[in-house]
Formats: C-alpha cells, structure tokens, sequence
C-alpha cells in the first residue's frame, strides 16, 4: 500500500525518538512492500522560533492532507514565559481539535523482563494489560469561559469543564467497541458525587452501555480509581475517562509498566489518526541519546494497525521490541543489573534488525 506520514518531531527528545520510529516503519516497508512517503513538519517551540506560533497553518494543512501524523513531544522551558495562547503545548490542542481527534486510546501492558523496572511489586503488576480510553477534545481543556482575569485585591483564574451528551456518547461507544476485543469490562472514570459535568457521563455512558449486554460497565469515581491503579491494576482492562482525568491516570498507568518511555498512544477521529508517546519532551536529557524511543515506535505500530489495518506488520513491531527486550537491550530508563544499556539509536538499529 502507498501512505503518506507527516513527521512532527517537535521539541526535546522528539527530534530524536521520531527519527527512530520512522526508521523502524521505512524497515516495515521494505520488507512487506509497502510505500511509505515521510514528510516533516514544524509544531511546538521549534515552529515558535521559526514562524513566531506554534501550530503554523502548513503543518495544519499538511496534517490533513496526510493519511496519518508521527507526533514526538512538544514544550521546554525555554518558552513556559511566552503568553498562554502561544506556548508549545497549545499546538497540540489545535491539532487535535482542527482534525477533530476526539478519541485517545493509551495502551499500558507489562512486558515480562521489565517487571523489575517498576517501583511497585512483581505480583502487583504481572499480567497487567489495560486500555485507557480518554475523552481528547471536551472538558476542562477546551470549555469556555477560560483565562486569567484581573479583580480587586488580584487576579482570577478561570476553566470551565464542558460535556455535552454527543461528546460522552461517542467516547463511551469507542471504548465499549474496544472493550469487545478485549476482555470486555468498562470501568467508566467520573467524580459524579460533587460534579454535574461528571454526573451527565455517568448517566449518558449508562445509556449507551444498552446497547453493549455482552460488555460488563462499572462506575469509580477519579481518586478511588487512581488508588485502585496502584492497589490492584490487573482488575482493569479498558478505563474509560474524560480529558483531564484520563491525562492524569494514563500517566498513572504508564509507570506500572516501569517507565513512561514505554507506552505509545494513538489519537483518532475524524481525520488522519495522530500517533505519538504519551511522555513529554524531557529537556533535561534531549540531545544526550539516552532516551527511550519503545513508546514512539510502537506508536507507529498502533498506526499500522488502526490507520492502516495492517495488523501482520504492527505485530512484527511488536515482537521486534520484546525480542530486543529478550535480549538484554535496556535504554538508561529501564535498565537493570546484568542489561546492556544503549542509547537512543542504538534500541533503535536493534529493534530494525530483529524485525528484519
């Protein structure tokens, strides 16, 4: 098949994990026969001092036009004075509004030989393998009025969170249309007892639940949930959250597998499909090749398989990645006694090669 792949690798580490994914899909191609047409892209602070904003109307347009979008990490210090609406991080809300990106499905699952890289205890975290399915273009994030105002005796600052029954609706379809692949169990994430935005989700996931009798929902309020996360995660299989609280607990989720470098995610809607890690862009050791690139290609590999249903190449990804594993290869972040830590290119030639 022929595709076209808009590279935006951002800020930080970006520049250096997105090389490496794409090196891994250009590997793909050439063994399956696949054309894969790579085109870059400026977003976040490297498009800010370049064009002065940090969504520019090419990128937008080039996203659109393309069939998905590689996305690294946007953001730095460098530019946290700017004024809100300018920052880096901003560009990744147009994008996913702009291409109508409403469903954000952040896979977490214990590789077996990284058990030791996580905080918490082996027989708390063997096994797990939970979906969480966030709410991407509603709530707090987007929800009018918003902005810092000046009172008497300071200032006011000002979010709104924002539901409305089409929005809740279509989410809850996603993750029960998931949760049916899987080991079909909802567990929809709300704070219904103090929030009416929270207490209309819980009503309208209930509805929508009607039509899914094969699919087991269950309602936990937000910090029960995080608790829960922490205390028993194997009792999950797809969480199902807004925007804010499906942020927060997917990175939750992230370190029980022993490092947030590992866990890929995949933004879909209306448009290309936006795939991308769920870590930021870690300033404090980009340009040093020591980042942990696993979660940007196996990004790519959720883009085969949702974008492109190309299910046999996003599991040789996959089996790539644990074999590389299996063999002892650990970036700095995941590293344990008796490991061969490498660098970021180095996991990255390594995954090529046993996926060749």
């Amino acid at each position: 098949m022929k595709a076209k792949i808009a590279v935006l690798a951002g800020d930080g580490v970006g520049r250096e994990i997105v090389p490496e994914a794409v090196k891994v899909l250009k590997a793909v191609a050439e063994r399956y026969g696949h054309a894969f047409e790579f085109i870059a892209g400026d977003i976040g602070g490297q498009a800010i001092e370049k064009m002065g904003v940090p969504l520019p109307q090419e990128t937008l347009i080039l996203a659109k036009q393309s069939d998905a979008v590689l996305l690294g990490a946007v953001g730095g210090p460098k530019w946290e004075g700017l004024p809100y609406g300018l920052r880096p991080e901003r560009a990744l809300l147009g994008l996913r509004e702009q291409l109508g990106l409403f469903a954000n499905l952040r896979p977490a699952k214990l590789y077996p030989m990284l058990a030791e890289a996580s905080t918490l205890k082996r027989e708390v975290i063997e096994g797990i393998d939970l979906l969480v399915v966030r709410e991407l273009t509603g709530g707090i994030y987007f929800g009018k009025p918003k902005g810092i105002e000046t009172i008497p005796g300071g200032e006011r600052g000002v979010n709104t969170e924002v539901y409305t029954t089409g929005e809740i609706a279509r989410i809850a379809k996603v993750a029960f249309e998931a949760a049916r692949k899987r080991r079909k169990k909802v567990t929809s994430v709300d704070k219904a007892n103090v929030l009416e935005s929270s207490e209309l989700w819980r009503r309208v996931v209930t509805e929508v639940h009607r039509a899914y009798p094969d699919v087991e929902l269950t309602h936990m309020y937000v910090d029960n949930c995080a608790m829960q996360l922490i205390r028993n995660p194997k009792q999950f299989d797809v969480l199902l959250c807004n925007n804010l609280f499906g942020d927060i607990l997917s990175d939750e989720a992230a370190m029980l597998t022993g490092s947030i470098g590992m866990l890929p995610s995949a933004s879909l809607g209306a448009h290309a499909g936006l795939y991308e890690p769920i870590h930021g862009s870690a300033p404090d050791i980009a340009g040093k090749n020591i980042a942990n690139p696993i979660a940007t290609i196996a990004s790519a590999a959720m883009m085969l398989s949702y974008t492109f249903n190309l299910g046999k190449e996003a599991d040789a990804i996959e089996q790539a990645i644990v074999k590389t594993l299996d063999l002892g290869y650990r970036t700095k972040d995941i590293a344990a006694p008796g490991t061969r830590i490498v660098g970021t290119t180095e996991m990255g030639d390594a995954i090529v090669r046993n996926l060749r």
